[in-house]
């Protein structure tokens, strides 16, 4: 391995969490940024508990498996530990804030070249309080890295990271039982946590999942075969990470465009702008309009560097058709085939991340991979008990909760399930006036609605008063201008607005 390139930070808390649009990811250097976006990048997530040596994990992987410059290794040699060891997690915890309270607060981004692979490592906090950050890095990881003290094993925080990580796709994972000297290296200790974690994967249906026994601070097992351990005869943790299949080798599914806007230019050029999130296309295929149900033939595939014959999953293109078709950003384009669904009630799993409990009256948009649509009904049905990894039925969910609930939309939006389409499958609750995001998640069940469940978006009075309307009396000329003009503006967007 050679070369930590840069170090990147997400706002603890921002409003970008776990966003499924546009076909960026918020807060995130971007693949283009990170080399070629070739099929070796790999995304890392770190997470673990606090306490658990996470941060001294990765500062060890950066110091065996990097090829830091000799100023930052001397830096770090004068600052060592009392009793002589040298303090690894100083090359990882970069905030004032987390060196001071000795925990990770905001997710970072780290490169580590290793051949002809590149590793972008994502550092996520372990405390509860920054949950959602850890699951804003899980929203873009290929592969995680979860942590445990060797003496204290899964915890709570531990099935609730796993949780998370299966909800958000990511199907391979590495449990690092570390600090296993401060247990004598015992075999028994180690086999006893790596049967709670097979608990685990068997549960959240992880693809690939592997325990290996680490002590961060001297190396042991991460980048080198431990010594002190010799009963342990499975791969380092470098040597599991390199097994991990790129991008580019990954099964492509049916084609799906989500349209973010619809380009015009000279010649009476029309195109269909956006990010492909799944499968292929190429010059003379038809695709489909799920909305309307209408076909057309790909034409020309232009982008920024030159037009091509063939693009692929991840690639920002401009779409020229042979006719037109009536769409415009939210809209999906896929393979005939093999179409996404037009739905309006739908199962969703979520991760409750903001402060305040779901409150049944408060009014939510959910955010698709381009559309934003009203939603008319949110009901909560089950709760994951972190204790017994089983659903327990309930209408209530707080802050980092993980819950199953339906939704009824306000019209018809264009939807897959994740396990099929994590691009198109992948959802957003955010609060209707103030865009704050509320909850994410995966796309469960998609199913029609019966009759005509609509009842648009209702504007009422409280609603008001809490925002745009704070202050004014409702009888007031200004809380009515007000009010008018939300629900002119909601309108202009395409949303039914009642008043109430």
């Amino acid at each position: 391995m050679s070369a930590v390139l840069v170090e990147e930070a997400d706002p603890p808390g921002g409003a970008g969490v776990l966003e499924p649009g546009d076909g960026g990811r918020p807060g995130a250097p971007s693949d283009a940024a990170s080399g070629d976006g070739s099929s070796d990048l790999i995304h890392v997530l770190t997470c673990g508990s606090v306490d658990d040596g996470k941060s001294t994990l990765i500062g060890r992987l950066l110091w065996d498996g990097a090829n830091l410059p000799e100023d930052a290794r001397a830096e770090i040699m004068q600052t060592l530990l009392p009793d002589g060891r040298v303090d690894f997690s100083r090359l990882v915890d970069g905030l004032a804030a987390e060196r001071e309270q000795g925990i990770t607060i905001d997710i970072a981004w780290r490169y580590i070249d290793s051949g002809p692979r590149r590793y972008v490592i994502i550092d996520s906090p372990g405390h509860e309080q920054y949950t959602r950050n850890m699951a804003t890095g899980a929203s873009h990881a290929d592969i995680a890295i979860m942590l445990v003290d060797a003496r204290h094993g899964v915890k709570s925080q531990t099935r609730r990271h796993a949780a998370i990580l299966g909800l958000l796709g990511v199907r391979r994972v590495i449990l690092a039982v570390n600090k296993m000297d401060l247990v004598g290296g015992n075999e028994a200790r180690f086999r006893e946590i790596e049967a709670d974690f097979r608990a685990l994967t068997a549960r959240f249906d992880f693809e690939d999942a592997a325990a290996i026994p680490v002590i961060a601070t001297t190396g042991d097992n991460v980048a080198r075969s431990s010594s002190a351990m010799t009963w342990y005869e499975g791969p380092t943790l470098i040597e599991q990470l390199n097994r991990t299949p790129s991008r580019g080798t990954v099964a492509a599914a049916a084609f799906r465009l989500p349209v973010q806007l619809t380009v015009r230019g000279a010649s009476d050029f029309r195109g269909i702008a956006g990010t492909i999130t799944s499968g292929s296309i190429a010059v003379g295929d038809v695709v489909l309009d799920n909305a309307s149900g209408r076909t057309a033939r790909v034409r020309r595939i232009a982008t920024m560097d030159g037009d091509l014959e063939v693009a692929h999953s991840g690639q920002a293109i401009v779409l020229q058709l042979d006719r037109d078709l009536d769409i415009s950003r939210g809209a999906v384009l896929s393979a005939p085939d093999a179409p996404a669904r037009q739905v309006r009630q739908l199962e969703a799993r979520l991760f409750w991340m903001a402060d305040a409990p779901f409150d049944p009256e408060r009014r939510l948009f959910l955010r698709g991979a381009t559309d934003l649509v009203p939603v008319s009904s949110t009901g909560i049905k089950a709760k994951l008990d972190l204790d017994t990894l089983g659903e327990v039925e309930t209408s209530a969910c707080a802050h980092n909760d993980v819950v199953l609930a339906s939704l009824t939309l306000g019209r018809p939006t264009t939807l897959d399930c994740f396990s099929d389409h994590k691009g198109t499958g992948a959802v957003v609750l955010v609060d209707a006036l103030t865009g704050a995001t509320l909850a994410g998640g995966s796309v469960v069940t998609l199913h029609e609605a019966e009759g005509d469940a609509s009842t648009g978006f209702i504007l009422t009075t409280a609603v008001l008063a809490e925002a745009v309307c704070a202050g004014l009396e409702p009888s007031s000329p200004e809380f009515r201008h007000r009010a008018n003009g939300v629900a002119e503006i909601l309108k202009l967007a395409g949303v039914d607005v009642r008043r109430a």
